[in-house]
């Protein structure tokens, strides 16, 4: 190295190589970076549009769609069990009054006739009878576990009306069942979906 390109460029000749070395290293690093990542997106797009659809998106056929309105609808109106109440509430009771009853009345509100499967209470203080127009009345049945659940596998006509005669002992808990109460009588039945009879009290001593 002559002196003379010393003095002119202030840096030596190696160094300035040095630089030029290091910063094209840079460059082709960056130019590497930068074309992963366009890759990457490029990629992950194809792939989102390649994603296939929500079914929900999907068009149905006009007729498709009037057939499942026409299911559900006869689904709905056929066979039901039709209760004129299904929540009843006793107020305050007592414990020291005792037992109290209530009537629920339903009826096959259907066009074919309902068999009535097996009928239970959510508690041991609950019991419930089935009687029928005829004026017949079944054993009570209680909570699954507690008393043997039998099948009643009693039929209702179209248009048959029938009761269910619930009995509840605010003292079956002792103590501990002083305060707000809700229980449910539960019947099952060949219409689909089971008839729930709730009702609730407020418990004093």
């Amino acid at each position: 190295m002559t002196k003379s390109a010393t003095i002119k460029s202030g840096i030596p000749t190696s160094k300035n190589a040095r630089h030029a070395t290091v910063k094209a290293q840079v460059s082709t690093k960056m130019k590497v970076v930068i074309g992963a990542c366009a890759a990457i997106l490029v990629l992950g797009g194809l792939i989102i549009a390649a994603m296939p659809q929500p079914a929900s998106n999907v068009a149905q056929p006009a007729s498709n769609v009037a057939k499942t309105v026409e299911s559900t609808a006869s689904a709905s109106s056929t066979g039901a069990l039709r209760a004129r109440e299904t929540n009843f509430n006793f107020g305050s009771i007592s414990m020291a009054a005792g037992k109290v009853t209530h009537l629920y009345r339903f009826r096959n509100s259907g066009a074919e006739p309902i068999v009535l499967g097996k009928m239970y209470t959510s508690c041991m203080c609950t019991t419930a009878a089935l009687v029928k127009s005829s004026g017949r009345k079944f054993a009570p049945v209680g909570m699954p576990g507690h008393t043997p659940i039998p099948a009643l596998n009693e039929t209702l006509q179209p248009n048959e009306e029938a009761m269910v005669e619930v009995v509840f002992d605010p003292a079956a808990h002792g103590p501990a069942g002083i305060g707000p109460i809700d229980r449910v009588v539960t019947i099952e039945n060949s219409a689909g979906q089971p008839l729930e009879l709730a009702f609730t009290a407020n418990v004093k001593p």
